[in-house]
C-alpha cells in the first residue's frame, strides 16, 4: 500500500455507499454478548504449536503457521520511471540482520512485493534481468536464515492498470488479453524455476492489488464482469505455469487475491482448478481508510470520542466483514490471509491507544475467523499519513517509541491461547 490515489477513495467512501455496513453515531452498538457471535464455527488451534507451512492441511494450520507477518514494503516494490528499484522510494538496502530482527520480535512470516518492470526483456521469452531474480533469491534466503516464511508476489506491475498488468485493456481487448497472459506465463515460469528447489516456507503470492485506478468502483462495476473474467484467466494460467515446474513448486501454498484484494469483491474470484489443493485467498484490509492510512480520525472503536472515529468500519463491520471471509472459504476448507493491514503512526500515547486498541481486535478478529495477518511496513517513521514504519529495512531497529509496542499487540492478538483471552475481552480493554 503506497502511493494510492487516496481521492478516489475518498470520493466512493464520500458516496455513503459502504457506511449502511457502519454503526452509527460513531459508536459500536454491540453489548458484550455479541463480541462472540463472529464466528459460526469455533476457533480451532493447531494440534501442535510448531506445525509448518509444509505439515499444514488445514486453514487454521496455515493460520497457526504464518503467524504474524510484516511486510517489507515500499522495498522491492518502489518504482520510478518505469523501472523497480530497491531504493528508489528512499529504503536502504535490507539485510540478514533485518530478518533477524524481525524474526527475534515474534513475527513468523515476512511478505517481499516485487515490482517487476524494467527488468523484463522482450517478447515472446521476457528474460528477467538477472541481477534483480538473483537479489530477490538473496532476500527470500534472508527469510529462510531467520526461520520465518516468505512471500514473494508482482507488485506493482498491475498498478492502476498504468503499466504492462492492465485490466482494464485486457477486458477489452483479446490480443491484449492473450499477450498478457503468456508475459504472465513467462515471467511466473521463471521466478518459479528460480525458486523450485525452495522449501515450503516460501509462498507465491500470484499478484497484488489488481484494479483499473477506480479501487474497485471503477469500470468493473458496469462491464458484465469483463474485468473478473480476464483476472480469472490470468490466474488459471499462472497456477498452471507455477505447477509445471515441477520440484516443491508441484505442490507450493499459492496466494490468489482477489479483485482490488476486496472482501466483497471476493464473491467474483474463481479459484483456478489446482490438483495440489493448496491455494490460499489474498485479501487485504485497511478499513476505515480515513483513520487507518489518511489520519484524518485521531481514534476508533465504541469507547471513541464523539467527532473522532469514522461513522462506519468500527467493531460491528470488522466482524461481519471477517465473517464472510470465514463462510466463503474458510469454513469450505480454504485458508484466507489478510497479506496487507495497517494503521498510521501518531506518536502521542492517547492516539496511540486506539492505534493499539484497532490493532488487537481486528488483529483477534482475523485470527478468530481463522485467518493469518500481515502488517503493512514502508520504513516512514513519522506520523500522519501513509507513515507505516515499525521495523528499520536496513537495521531491524525500531523505527519509533511506539513501534515495539505495536507490533507485541500484533503478535499477542494472533498468538495468544489462553481461553480467557477473547474478542470480548479486547473488547472491554478500552474505556
Amino acid at each position: 500500500m503506497s502511493k494510492k490515489n487516496l481521492f478516489i477513495i475518498a470520493t466512493i467512501f464520500a458516496t455513503g455507499v459502504l457506511a449502511s455496513c457502519g454503526d452509527n453515531d460513531n459508536k459500536d452498538s454491540d453489548n458484550d454478548q455479541n463480541q462472540e457471535q463472529s464466528q459460526t464455527t469455533p476457533d480451532q488451534d493447531s494440534p501442535a504449536q510448531t506445525i509448518t507451512l509444509a505439515d499444514a492441511k488445514t486453514p487454521f494450520e496455515v493460520r497457526d503457521a504464518m503467524g504474524m507477518g510484516w511486510n517489507l514494503g515500499n522495498q522491492f516494490d518502489a518504482h520510478n520511471n518505469g523501472k523497480s528499484s530497491e531504493t528508489a522510494w528512499s529504503q536502504p538496502k535490507a539485510t540478514q540482520t533485518t530478518f533477524n530482527k524481525v524474526a527475534a520480535a515474534g513475527i513468523k512470516t515476512v511478505r517481499i512485493p516485487v515490482t517487476w518492470m524494467g527488468h523484463i526483456g522482450n517478447a515472446p521469452d521476457y528474460k528477467i534481468e538477472d541481477a534483480w531474480l538473483n537479489r530477490i533469491y538473496e532476500v527470500v534466503g534472508y527469510a529462510e536464515n531467520a526461520g520465518l516464511n516468505a512471500i514473494i508476489n508482482i507488485h506493482h506491475d498491475g498498478a492502476d492498470s498504468k503499466y504492462w498488468l492492465n485490466i482494464k485493456e485486457c477486458a477489452k481487448n483479446a490480443d491484449k488479453q492473450a499477450e498478457t497472459v503468456a508475459k504472465l506465463s513467462a515471467v511466473w515460469k521463471q521466478i518459479a524455476e528460480k525458486f523450485k528447489d525452495k522449501g515450503h516456507f516460501l509462498i507465491f503470492e500470484t499478484m497484488n492489488e489488481i484494479q483499473d485506478g477506480g479501487w474497485g468502483w471503477g469500470e468493473n462495476r458496469s462491464d458484465g464482469g469483463k474485468q473478473y473474467a480476464a483476472m480469472n484467466e490470468w490466474l488459471k494460467a499462472i497456477v498452471t505455469t507455477i505447477r509445471s515446474t515441477g520440484g516443491n513448486n508441484a505442490n507450493r501454498w499459492l496466494g490468489i487475491p482477489a479483485y482490488n484484494t476486496d472482501i466483497d469483491l471476493s464473491q467474483y474470484l474463481v479459484l483456478p482448478d489446482d490438483p495440489a489443493n493448496r491455494l490460499m485467498v489474498s485479501i487485504h484490509y485497511y478499513a476505515p481508510y480515513e483513520y487507518t492510512l489518511e489520519s484524518q480520525y485521531s481514534q476508533w472503536g465504541h469507547a471513541a470520542e464523539n467527532g473522532k472515529t469514522a461513522n462506519y468500519a468500527q467493531e460491528t463491520e470488522c466482524r461481519t466483514q471477517m465473517k464472510k471471509l470465514l463462510d466463503r472459504y474458510v469454513s469450505k476448507g480454504i485458508p484466507v490471509y489478510i497479506g496487507e493491514m495497517g494503521n498510521v503512526n501518531r506518536l502521542n500515547a492517547n492516539d496511540e491507544k486506539y492505534r493499539a486498541y484497532y490493532f488487537e481486535y481486528v488483529t483477534k478478529c482475523i485470527h478468530d475467523n481463522g485467518m493469518s495477518a500481515i502488517l503493512w511496513d514502508n520504513g516512514v517513521a513519522k506520523a500522519g499519513r501513509e507513515s507505516h514504519g515499525y521495523f528499520n529495512h536496513g537495521t531491524g531497529e525500531w523505527m519509533n517509541s511506539y513501534s515495539e509496542q505495536m507490533i507485541k499487540v500484533l503478535v499477542k492478538a494472533m498468538t495468544n491461547k489462553d481461553a480467557d483471552y477473547t474478542l470480548q475481552s479486547v473488547y472491554n480493554s478500552i474505556k
